[in-house]
C-alpha cells in the first residue's frame, strides 16, 4: 500500500514535469499566442511617419500660400504684378556695399532688441522640480523673492540643487547651517543637505538681484537637481511710465479728439473741410500742417496752422500735426475730405474706448479699404511683407467693425501709439503703406463701415483752382528715380527683401 503510494507520487512529479516543460517551450507559447489571439498582428508596427506634401499644408498658411515652418526663411516666390523686389529694382554696383552696411545696423538692431525669453524651453517628463514657468520680474538692480521653487523626490545622502544666472546674482534671506549653501552674491547658487525639507525651506528664500541697468532685458535662468534640469525667465524692465489724457469733467468729443491735417496750396479745399467740420463739431481743435510756398492764414477759432520749409513733405507734415495733438485721440483727414451726416466721431471714439485697438479707420465716400499685413522671417537676404485684401475677423462686440492692418487716410488713433510709431519723413510725395509696415507689431488696427466721410468733387469749374489742382497733381507724381529712392529706403529700414503692394 505504501508503494503505491509513493509511485503514485513519483508519477504526479513526472507529469508536472512535462506539462511545464511544454508550458516553457518556446515554440509552443508562439503557436498557443497564435492560437488563441488569431486578430493579434505578428509584424511590427513602422514607426516612421512621411510627412505630408507642401500642397497639403496650405490650409496652415494665414493666407493660403505654402506653410512657412520648416524653412529657414521666407521665400519670394509669389510674384505678381505688384511684388516688388530689391533686386529687380536695385541692381546696381554699389548692392553689396549697401547690403553690407544694412547688415551692420541689423547686427545693431538685435543686441539692442532680441531676448533669450524666444529660446523654446521644454519641460521634462516627471520632472521633481517646481519652479515658475511666467511673470517673473524685477527692476534693474532691484531684487526680488523667486516664487515656486522646490525639489520633490527620494532624500538621498548629498541632495544638491543649483541655480544658474547670467544677468543676475542669488542670495538668501534666512540663516543657514554651515555648508549648505555655496555661492550666495553670485551667478551660480548651490545647496547641498541631505534633508530636502531644508532643502526647499531655503528655496523659498532664495532672492534674484538684477546686476545691470537696462530698461528691457531677460535673463535665463537654469534649475538643477540630481540629472534634472530646468529652466524659467526672468523679466529684467524697467515698467514704461504711465501717461494720462484728462478728458475734462465733461468728456466731450472736443476734449478727446483733435482732427489733424496737411496741406499744399489747395486752400480752396481745405476751407470746404474746415467749413464741413464747424457744422458738426464746431468747438473741435484742427490742426494744419502747411508746406506750401506762399502760405495763406486760415482764421477762425480752434484752429493751429503751422508753416514749414516749401515742399517739405508729406510724412514731414504728418509729424509736425501730430507732434501738437494733446488730446488722446487725433483723427487723420486729407484736405479734400468732407464731413457728412454720416462722421460720425463718436463711434469711433467707443470703439477705441471700449477695445484694445490702437487704430479705427472708416471708409471715404463709398470707398471700403481695408488691407491685411503678413510678415515673414527671411534670411541675409531681408524679411518679407505681403499684403492682401480685406481683413483678419470681426471686431467682437461691434457689427460692421474688423481687424485688420491697412486703412484709408480717415481714421481716429490713441496719440501716443502715433507718436510712437510715427511718419518717416523721408517718404515726401506719396506714402501710406510705409506707416503701417512700420507700425507691424505695435499697431493694432481696426476698420469700421458704420462711419463715412465724404470727399470732394474733382475737377473745377473756376480757371484759376484748375490751375492750382494741376500743379499739385504734378507734385504728387513720381518719376522712376524718386519710384526706386522710396523702395530702396523700405528695403533698407524695415530689411526687407521683397513686398507687395496690393494682394498675395
Amino acid at each position: 500500500m505504501q508503494l503505491k503510494t509513493y509511485c503514485l507520487v513519483f508519477m504526479i512529479i513526472v507529469l508536472e514535469a512535462f506539462f511545464i516543460s511544454l508550458i516553457l517551450r518556446p515554440g509552443i507559447i508562439e503557436s498557443r499566442i497564435l492560437f488563441t489571439d488569431e486578430k493579434k498582428p505578428t509584424t511590427p508596427v513602422d514607426s516612421h511617419l512621411k510627412l505630408k506634401p507642401l500642397n497639403k499644408l496650405k490650409f496652415l498658411s494665414p493666407y493660403g500660400g505654402d506653410w512657412t515652418f520648416g524653412r529657414n526663411a521666407c521665400s519670394c516666390r509669389i510674384l505678381n504684378s505688384d511684388m516688388f523686389t530689391y533686386d529687380k529694382f536695385n541692381a546696381g554696383k554699389d548692392n553689396l556695399a549697401i547690403k553690407k552696411r544694412r547688415g551692420l545696423q541689423y547686427e545693431q538692431y538685435k543686441k539692442r532688441n532680441e531676448s533669450p525669453a524666444k529660446k523654446v524651453i521644454i519641460a521634462q517628463p516627471h520632472s521633481p522640480l517646481s519652479y515658475p514657468t511666467h511673470g517673473v520680474e524685477v527692476k534693474p538692480l532691484y531684487s526680488i523673492l523667486i516664487p515656486g521653487l522646490a525639489v520633490h523626490g527620494m532624500e538621498g545622502e548629498k541632495n544638491t540643487v543649483k541655480l544658474t544666472a547670467t544677468q543676475g546674482v542669488f542670495n538668501t534671506i534666512v540663516e543657514t547651517p554651515d555648508g549648505v549653501v555655496h555661492g550666495s552674491g553670485e551667478q551660480e547658487l548651490t545647496i547641498r543637505s541631505p534633508s530636502l525639507a531644508i532643502i526647499n525651506n531655503i528655496l523659498k528664500h532664495v532672492t534674484y538681484t538684477s546686476k545691470k541697468y537696462q530698461i528691457a532685458s531677460t535673463d535665463l535662468v537654469s534649475f538643477q537637481f540630481e540629472e534634472y534640469t530646468a529652466e524659467f525667465v526672468i523679466l529684467i524692465r524697467v515698467p514704461p511710465m504711465i501717461r494720462l489724457f484728462d478728458p475734462g469733467p465733461d468728456n466731450s468729443i472736443d476734449s478727446l479728439v483733435t482732427i489733424v491735417t496737411k496741406t499744399f496750396i489747395r486752400y480752396h479745399k481745405l476751407r470746404i473741410l474746415i467749413s464741413s467740420i464747424r457744422k458738426f463739431y464746431p468747438k473741435i481743435m484742427i490742426i494744419i500742417a502747411d508746406d506750401s510756398k506762399v502760405t495763406e492764414k486760415i482764421e477762425g477759432p480752434y484752429i493751429q496752422q503751422y508753416t514749414m520749409p516749401f515742399a517739405k513733405g508729406w510724412f514731414a507734415g504728418r509729424n509736425l500735426a501730430i507732434s501738437q495733438v494733446t488730446t488722446k485721440y487725433l483723427l487723420w483727414v486729407d484736405e479734400d475730405f468732407e464731413f457728412t451726416q454720416e462722421t460720425k466721431l463718436e463711434k469711433l471714439v467707443e470703439v477705441l474706448e471700449k477695445t484694445n485697438l490702437d487704430l479705427v479707420g472708416a471708409p471715404v465716400s463709398q470707398d471700403v479699404f481695408a488691407f491685411k499685413l503678413w510678415y515673414e522671417e527671411g534670411d541675409d537676404e531681408g524679411d518679407c511683407v505681403f499684403s492682401q485684401n480685406g481683413s483678419f475677423h470681426p471686431l467682437d462686440g461691434f457689427p460692421g467693425c474688423v481687424v485688420t492692418s491697412i486703412v484709408v487716410n480717415f481714421f481716429l488713433a490713441k496719440t501716443e501709439k502715433v507718436w510712437s510709431v510715427g511718419f518717416d519723413p523721408r517718404f515726401a510725395r506719396i506714402a501710406h503703406t510705409e506707416f503701417f509696415i512700420d507700425g507691424i507689431g505695435s499697431l493694432l488696427v481696426g476698420y469700421c463701415t458704420n462711419v463715412k466721410v465724404g470727399h470732394q468733387k474733382k475737377g473745377e469749374k473756376d480757371k484759376a483752382l484748375n490751375e492750382v489742382e494741376n500743379k499739385y497733381a504734378a507734385f504728387r507724381r513720381l518719376d522712376r528715380n524718386e519710384f526706386r529712392s522710396r523702395l530702396d529706403m523700405t528695403y533698407f529700414k524695415n530689411r526687407l527683401k521683397c513686398y507687395t503692394r496690393n494682394r498675395v
